[in-house]
């Protein structure tokens, strides 16, 4: 059987990845499929930067925008949905493209998904009561205490990963790291990293950009449409949170936009400390023409 190849693109947020996607997609004639978690909600477009229509029309996507906020969907499911949809565009052609912003979600793809223990009835619901009663900092500490490789790899301000955390420790009495990087299942393609960097200050300047261009197109309106659901995991995000504590009178609204950019740059730090650690990832600057990028995917098409 001829070798099937995922080239996949890393970088942080506001980057450009959704740009070299769609030119490795023309380049090679194949389609993309998204591993943002954020981009997988129908009525989640505005604050989550979902590629226009020109963008979905110049290559086929998958995973964008095709599922409700209502639904509960999770990194297990998107693995087994990601790979079938893998098996269908690998039978027409010899390469997809892998984009997102989510590295959880891309890793759960291309190396499978780390298995977890049983969590024991009632844990959940005592750490969401505390959350509510004592707040999200309590949480924040205790994670930190115990589990101090999480406390630094996660969203800490995310209420669900750190739910998700606790739950695990204080179901097995093991932190949740030790249940990551064990053997993985084997995939039926080969993986192509491609990076995307860009010097920090220039980041936070397209990251401040990109939120301004949000507001302009209309983010205060769609937030205020999906406040009554605020409580739904998927709204527990970067760009919807800050706006619902200013629907809530917490925040001002020129405090609640600046806290979007705060957390979005926050977000594209953490994003960054992830991607650089792993090594096979192949980094260029984000101002490097996509035709070089291209060229660069090529050479190591061939030495695969």
């Amino acid at each position: 059987m001829k070798e099937k190849y995922l080239i996949s693109i890393f970088g942080a947020t506001a980057i450009g990845k959704t740009a070299l996607s769609i030119a490795l997609a023309k380049a090679l004639s194949c389609e993309i499929v998204s591993c943002d978690s954020r981009q997988f909600y129908k009525e989640m477009k505005i604050g989550t930067a979902v590629p226009s229509n020109e963008e979905l029309a110049a290559a086929k996507h998958h995973f964008i925008q095709h599922i409700s906020i209502t639904n509960d969907y999770n990194v297990g499911q998107y693995e087994t949905d990601a790979l079938a949809k893998l098996n269908e565009l690998f039978q027409k052609n010899d390469y997809v493209i892998l984009v997102g912003g989510s590295a959880l979600y891309a890793d759960a793809l291309i190396k499978g998904l780390d298995y977890f223990p049983e969590i024991k009835t009632g844990v959940r619901e005592i750490l969401n009561a505390e959350l509510i009663e004592k707040g999200i900092v309590s949480l924040q500490e205790e994670l930190k205490q115990v589990d101090k490789l999480t406390y630094d790899k996660i969203d800490t301000a995310n209420p669900n990963r750190l739910v998700r955390a606790l739950e695990v420790w204080r179901s097995s009495g093991n932190p949740y790291s030790s249940f990551l990087n064990k053997p993985k299942a084997k995939r039926a393609f080969t993986t192509i990293k491609i990076g995307l960097d860009a010097p920090r200050e220039l980041l936070y300047e397209r990251i401040n950009k990109r939120v301004d261009i949000m507001m302009n197109a209309g983010l205060l309106a769609e937030a205020k449409k999906l406040y009554p659901h605020k409580t739904l995991n998927a709204l527990q995000t970067v760009g919807y949170r800050e706006l619902f504590a200013y629907f809530d009178g917490e925040f001002t609204l020129d405090f609640a936009i600046s806290e979007i950019k705060k957390n979005t740059r926050r977000f594209a730090k953490r994003q960054g400390t992830w991607y650089r650690k792993d090594t096979e990832i192949t980094w260029f600057d984000f101002r490097t023409a996509h035709k070089d990028i291209m060229a660069k995917v090529t050479d190591l098409l061939k030495k695969k």
